[in-house]
Parts: structure tokens; C-alpha cells; sequence
């Protein structure tokens, strides 16, 4: 059985060095926030070229508390993709604003800047475009247009760790960046984890302050806020991970390349990746209008896969009440019936990929 993701080879590899972490966290005594916290959010800082970090519980939090610090709210609206994963509009809900879906770029699968302009209301607030797959969205015209309307940008980076944009690292461009680290993320956690990153103090210093149930001083609470805290021990593995980011990136890559040279004869839809992206192929999508059946024949094969998404988020029951047609959004609607994600990770043996290359070959 080739998995389609192996967690306990990332542990392995790094055994020691986590056992080290984890063990100096638990001796230090220190189990919320503290040092070892914020190491961890100035590395990831540096990291991304940006001048803050902030720590949160997890990538749901740290959207939700990016559209809370932009004082986001009830009647305002959020430009989001119409295809991505429904976490990206549960946060523009949990603020009590309103998801507007806007489609992708059929290439890329991210939102399409050229359609975003026709989306916006007297109500819009915020463009949230999702950095997919890895892939970063073409954010120099999705900021231009920003400007134009006087909007913020907050990016969905959950799946973008390391992944570059015209030669920068995703992490700084918009006015808040947010990110993921569960556990499957190619920076990934013990457990739930995340952050933002800003280069705006006060934006910086509101969400530290949300997060902490709206408090800079202990028993003083300025705003109402919320107890999402990034814990010590996983900011401790989350160093440990950092530092060996970049050669498991190119390791992603190496993989990606190596799909796309071996599966380029075959009819499927291949990943397109622009010019000026470095995608951190946190997932390796494939399209096919046999999409199931091929599911089915590597499954067969002794190989995992999975589908990113099946169901886009305007379909979803969770938003049944926006009161959308099964159609109404027919790129979305297509990608979920036909993309199929390989297995892809820095431990992913060569000659695992070429089993997986071979048998998809034979599949289609």
C-alpha cells in the first residue's frame, strides 16, 4: 500500500530532535504561549520576510481572527473563491459577514483577479483568495484591484508554506496573511496549530490581543475576545520542522516534476503552474472526467488517493440558505466532479512514484 500521505515518516526522520523539543518544553513549566512561542512566531516571521507573526490555535482561527482585527462584521461582504475549502468561508460567517463566491481560474483552480471587479458591492470589505494546492494566486492584480476600491486583502495560505510568488515568499503581500500547520500541511504540527503574519504592528498587536481573550495585561480585557492560543509543545515541533522546510519543498518538487513529465502523454489535465510561481505542491491534482473510476483503479492498485473537494462550499448544506443553484457556479461545480489528488510528501519514494505513474498510465 503506497499511502497518500505518511505523517510518522515526518516524525521519524526528525525523532530526535522533536523528542528534544518536546521534553524542553515539558521541563520548562511553561504550557501556554511563553519563549518557546515566541521563537517560534519571530523564526516563521523571518522565514516568511514579513515583521510579524502571531500564534493561533488553528488556520480557521487565524482567518477568522484576521477579519475580526479588520473589524469585519455583520452587512459587510467577503470576496472568497468559489472553489476551496470550506473553511475559508466559515470564518467570513463567524464574523457574521457574507461569503461571495467568485470562480477560478480553470488553469489554476485559483480565484480568477479578472472576475472579482463584477463581485464587488458598496458592501465588500475584504478579497480572500486562497493560495490552493500550494499554488499561489496571482495576487498583483487581486492587490491592484484592492487599492482601486479601497478593500483589504486577507490570504488564505493554509496550504502555501514555502510556495513563492514572482520570486517572494507567500507570507507578507496581502494586509494579513493566514496560515495552517495541521498536521497534514507541509509545515505541519503535532496537532491543531496556526498563525498570521502582517507587516502591520497595530494589526499584529490587535489579533495577539483577540486571541487572549481580548487582553494585552492579565485581568484587563479591552475587547471581547477568545481563548486561541498557539500551545508551546507544537510551537517547539514547529521550529524543529522549519528548519528542514525548504529541502522537503524541493523534495515536493522533484515528485511533482516527476509526475508531470511521466503523466504528460495521458489525456488527464495536468497541474499548470505560471511562470511566476514556485508552487510548495502541497497537493498534486490531477483532472479527469473518468475521475471515479480512476479513484477506483489505483485503489485497486494498493494506492491512496483523495479528493480536493468533492463538494464546493456553495453546495454545501452548512449554506443551503444563500439560496445558490446546483450550477450557479459551473468551473467550481466541474473542478469537484473530475480533480483527483496523487500522493505527495517529502517521504514519497522515487519508486513509489513510478508504481503510481505506471499504474495511472494503465488506468486511463
Amino acid at each position: 500500500m503506497i499511502p497518500f500521505l505518511d505523517l510518522r515518516a515526518a516524525y521519524l526522520e526528525l525523532k530526535h530532535e522533536i523528542d528534544e523539543a518536546v521534553s524542553r518544553v515539558l521541563n520548562s513549566g511553561w504550557y501556554i504561549l511563553g519563549p518557546e512561542a515566541e521563537a517560534f512566531e519571530a523564526e516563521f516571521a523571518d522565514y516568511c520576510g514579513t515583521a510579524h507573526c502571531v500564534g493561533v490555535a488553528n488556520g480557521l482561527d487565524a482567518l477568522t481572527l484576521a477579519l475580526r482585527a479588520l473589524e469585519v462584521g455583520p452587512g459587510d461582504e467577503v470576496i472568497v473563491p468559489s472553489n476551496t475549502y470550506i473553511a475559508t468561508w466559515l470564518a467570513v460567517s463567524d464574523v457574521g459577514a457574507t461569503p461571495v463566491p467568485v470562480e477560478p481560474a480553470p488553469a489554476t483552480h485559483n480565484i480568477d483577479p479578472a472576475r472579482i471587479e463584477a463581485a464587488i458591492t458598496p458592501h465588500t470589505r475584504v478579497l480572500l483568495p486562497v493560495h490552493l494546492y500550494g499554488q499561489p494566486a496571482d495576487l498583483d492584480p487581486i492587490l491592484a484591484i484592492a487599492r482601486q476600491h479601497d478593500l483589504n486583502v486577507v490570504e488564505d495560505a493554509a496550504q502555501a508554506h514555502g510556495a513563492l510568488y514572482k520570486g517572494e515568499r507567500i507570507g507578507g503581500h496581502g494586509d494579513i496573511v493566514c496560515w495552517s500547520f495541521y498536521p497534514g500541511k507541509n509545515l505541519g504540527a503535532m496537532g491543531d496549530a496556526g498563525a498570521i503574519t502582517t507587516n502591520d504592528a497595530d494589526l499584529a498587536e490587535r489579533i495577539a490581543m483577540l486571541r487572549n481573550y481580548g487582553s494585552r495585561e492579565k485581568y484587563v480585557n479591552e475587547v471581547r475576545g477568545v481563548n486561541s492560543r498557539l500551545d508551546p509543545l507544537q510551537a517547539a515541533v514547529l521550529r524543529v520542522k522549519l528548519k528542514v522546510l525548504d529541502k522537503w519543498t524541493e523534495r515536493r518538487r522533484a515528485i511533482a516534476a516527476l509526475y508531470s513529465e511521466h503523466l504528460a502523454e495521458t489525456g488527464l489535465v495536468l497541474p499548470a503552474v505560471p511562470e511566476w510561481s514556485d508552487s510548495a505542491w502541497h497537493l498534486y491534482v490531477l483532472r479527469s472526467p473518468r475521475r471515479d473510476a480512476l479513484q477506483a483503479a489505483l485503489k485497486e492498485a494498493g494506492i491512496g488517493t483523495l479528493i480536493h473537494y468533492p463538494i464546493p462550499p456553495y453546495r454545501q448544506q452548512a449554506y443551503a440558505d444563500l439560496g445558490f443553484a446546483n450550477e450557479a457556479f459551473p468551473i467550481a461545480n466541474q473542478l469537484a466532479g473530475e480533480v483527483i489528488s496523487l500522493p505527495m510528501g517529502p517521504h514519497l519514494q522515487f519508486k513509489d512514484v513510478e508504481k503510481i505513474v505506471r499504474e495511472v498510465r494503465s488506468a486511463v
